[in-house]
């Protein structure tokens, strides 16, 4: 009997990691593809939208702009709410500004839904990293995993040209956007399986906008 406990409960252990390893995974699959793919669509997205050229550059560095610069607010929010509500809530944005940038209608959606995307890539890359140190404190299994997902970080960057181009060419600029939308419920709902709810952390009454670095010494 305590054997076939003892069963059951490694083999939950592992379907819960293995949950993880595919929503951080697929996380990171969402950041590095939305990096590329939409460059080879950039020329149909002109013509359909009515861009300038100095405009249409805004495509891209709205998303890149925001995910970058908000990569360590995203980090302290996830440390200050938890890891799985910031995972959550970054992949239901990106996930709903992936929508709206597909159904865009003009330059400013479409620029504004992609910095939006970004807020959302900058929310739940720093969650799903510091879910995947979590779930793997050490040894083989921690290296393993980092290894799959440096693995899929490149995947997505190299896939993302060809998938645009692909999707440009025999469907439409639009479901280079679209395509996020399916593809971000997966790792939402692996999320809310088998990563375990947040612990309540207690917020600081006046958040430390200045940093540390500001704070006056003595």
């Amino acid at each position: 009997m305590n054997n076939a406990s003892s069963t059951e409960a490694a083999s939950y252990t592992s379907r819960r990691t293995g949950s993880i390893l595919t929503a951080v995974n697929g996380v990171q699959l969402l950041v590095s593809l939305d990096l590329c793919i939409v460059n080879v669509a950039l020329p149909d997205i002109a013509t359909d939208l009515n861009f300038s050229a100095s405009n249409l550059a805004w495509v891209i560095h709205a998303y890149t702009l925001t995910f970058g610069g908000l990569l360590l607010l995203g980090g302290k929010i996830a440390d200050t709410i938890g890891q799985r509500r910031t995972l959550i809530a970054g992949l239901s944005i990106f996930g709903l500004s992936s929508l709206l940038a597909g159904l865009a209608t003009s330059p400013e959606v479409l620029i504004a839904a992609r910095g939006l995307q970004g807020v959302g890539a900058a929310a739940m890359q720093p969650a799903s990293l510091a879910v995947l140190t979590t779930t793997f404190p050490k040894g083989r299994e921690r290296v393993r995993a980092f290894g799959i997902w440096s693995a899929v970080n490149a995947f997505g960057a190299a896939i993302g040209v060809l998938l645009g181009g692909v999707i440009t060419e025999y469907a439409d600029w639009r479901w280079v956007m679209l395509l996020n939308v399916p593809v971000a419920l997966i790792p939402m709902y692996l999320a809310r399986r088998g990563i375990p709810r947040d612990v309540s952390v207690p917020v600081a009454k006046r958040p430390d906008i200045m940093g540390d670095c500001w704070r006056p010494r003595g």
